[in-house]
């Protein structure tokens, strides 16, 4: 299992994570994915361009992920909500597990489901206000 902050911008993600690129190093993994990438989904045009998700590779070990709020999918960027821990299950049962347990008698904001993004992905606040991100990436020929 892997643990990686997950940043939370409202519209400056790329800006950001550039900038930390800059700085830090590394590469991006898949590239910058925006939401207007999204199959299907209808967004104002202001915010096709925000990002949907980021993930800038530093090292083996550390990598720093991101994404822009999408107002019109009812995020609101506060500050204080801005920040998540990712957690990179080593399975699926285990995604499940972790997803499970962490997330009893918090607010479940996504249901770890399979995502058009070939991962099983879940997000939820735990019981003490702390946001959390659980995904497996399935592996070829993985459902």
């Amino acid at each position: 299992m892997n643990l990686y902050p997950y940043l939370n911008f409202d519209g400056k993600a790329e800006e950001a994570m550039l900038f930390y690129q800059s700085i830090l190093g590394g590469e991006f993994e898949g590239g910058i994915g925006y939401f207007g990438e999204i199959p299907g989904m209808e967004l104002p045009e202001e915010e096709k361009t925000r990002v949907m998700h980021a993930s800038l590779r530093i090292s083996e070990s550390v990598k720093i992920m991101a994404s822009d709020t999408s107002p019109s999918m009812g995020h609101v960027w506060i500050k204080g909500n801005h920040n998540y821990i990712s957690i990179n299950a080593d399975s699926k049962e285990d995604g499940e597990r972790l997803f499970k347990g962490l997330s009893a008698g918090g607010k479940i904001e996504m249901d770890f489901q399979k995502t058009f993004w070939g991962a099983y992905f879940g997000s939820f606040e735990d019981q003490f206000g702390i946001g959390w991100m659980v995904n497996y990436d399935l592996k070829e020929g993985e459902e």
